[in-house]
């Protein structure tokens, strides 16, 4: 699907503020609020638009402690490991990846015995041949913002 300059520009305004009224979103962009949602409608049935969600502050609900951790698997990828630890609530974020580990993991837990209980259950898994935690110690920046 090609992205015209409206397109682009309601993508840009529901990045900053997703709860921005489409009244508003159209005097905007120029164009009448029905527009507005019919373009939603067609941005997310080509599955650009995937929904709409609340972003957290988690320090401020006890969440304190975030770790990078990498995973080697025994005998390469296995898509079923890593579907099932995507399923742990702790995980924000999975990815299969290139390079010295098979899979890189984004947790937050609420404290460092937290996340020791976490390395643990996942040493467990019989696939994993070894992990690699990294604790992060500040974070510069997090955003899912795409630059359209």
């Amino acid at each position: 699907m090609i992205l015209d300059n409206i397109d682009k520009q309601l993508l840009k305004l529901l990045q900053e503020d997703g709860r921005t009224p489409f009244r508003e979103i159209a005097s905007k962009l120029g164009v009448a609020e029905g527009t507005i949602y019919n373009r939603l409608d067609r941005l997310k049935g080509a599955q650009i638009l995937k929904g709409f969600t609340t972003r957290l502050n988690p320090e401020a609900l006890g969440f304190d402690l975030s770790a990078i951790i990498g995973i080697k698997l025994k005998g390469g990828h296995s898509k079923n490991v890593e579907q099932e630890i995507a399923k742990m609530p702790e995980v924000l974020s999975i990815y299969d990846v290139t390079g010295e580990y098979d899979s890189l993991l984004l947790v937050r837990t609420r404290s460092r015995k937290d996340l020791n209980t976490f390395v643990k259950r996942l040493q467990k898994i019989s696939s994993i041949d070894r992990t690699h935690t990294q604790v992060v110690l500040n974070t510069i920046k997090e955003t899912l913002k795409l630059d359209l």
